[in-house]
């Protein structure tokens, strides 16, 4: 499917969020804190978009204390004063949230600190994937994947194949026994949310995500765009994750609101 289909098909969600966000008075302007309530944008587009920053009724900062270590180090994942997450990569796993969540929105910005970096947020875990699960494993869920522009290089010249399964622009996909219908347009095996637009920035630069997932659908907008999702997510409730993957990389403005 084009470009165009898409956003024809999904210009409604845009509108209703571009009104969202002038009801609750968003403001693309963030500060950053200890425990942020909200982070600055490094860069501003002048093109229009529906920006979420997670200012506003209900919202909230997931911190240190709303995390727990599934199968990392120790000091795999550590949280910084100036409101920074930062992460070693090493070794595999994640860190779950406390609490599960059903319908909620997410923002976030993240980036990468090294060449075609690895990471990713999962949302709605199987909790039977979590128990006893070892470094080096990833749990089942849907994943937001987090990837740096250099992994689609990386990953040719190692393989020799092209990386014409994924993207490294907001893929959106299921793991193992989890279950998603991607939006188009698709991977080839028909499993994998691909962007309609490349919008993410290289190594060192802050990038944003927003998440929005209601009744087992999840949408993704990477900075200020909707590009991917799916729906008739299975599960649609459960933990939520942040993956470590094999490279450092930095988290920050991680803030959450449940919806009904």
């Amino acid at each position: 499917m084009s470009n165009s289909r898409f956003f024809k098909k999904h210009k409604p969600v845009h509108y209703l969020f571009a009104l969202c966000a002038g009801a609750f008075g968003v403001s693309a302007v963030w500060v950053v804190a200890a425990k942020p309530t909200a982070v600055a944008a490094e860069e501003a587009d002048i093109l229009p978009k529906a920006f979420i920053n997670g200012e506003g009724p209900d919202w909230r900062t997931l911190w240190e204390e709303d995390f727990v270590n599934v199968n990392c180090y120790e000091d795999t994942f550590r949280w910084g004063e100036d409101g920074v997450i930062y992460c070693t990569g090493e070794p595999i796993g994640v860190i779950r949230t406390t609490e599960k969540f059903t319908n909620f929105e997410l923002v976030m910005e993240w980036r990468h600190m090294k060449f075609a970096g690895n990471s990713g947020l999962f949302l709605w875990m199987i909790d039977e994937s979590l128990e006893g699960l070892e470094p080096g494993k990833l749990p089942h869920g849907i994943e937001v994947q987090i990837l740096d522009l250099g992994y689609a290089e990386q990953y040719e010249e190692r393989t020799g194949s092209p990386g014409d399964w994924f993207t490294t622009h907001g893929d959106v996909f299921p793991v193992g026994e989890a279950t998603m219908d991607p939006f188009p347009p698709v991977s080839p095996n028909g499993q994998r949310s691909f962007p309609s637009k490349d919008l993410t920035k290289g190594v060192g630069e802050w990038n944003h995500y927003y998440v929005r997932a209601i009744n087992g659908e999840v949408r993704l907008w990477v900075n200020g765009e909707e590009v991917s999702g799916g729906n008739n997510c299975t599960p649609s409730t459960g933990y939520l994750a942040l993956e470590s993957e094999g490279s450092p990389i930095e988290f920050r403005g991680l803030r959450v609101r449940q919806l009904p």
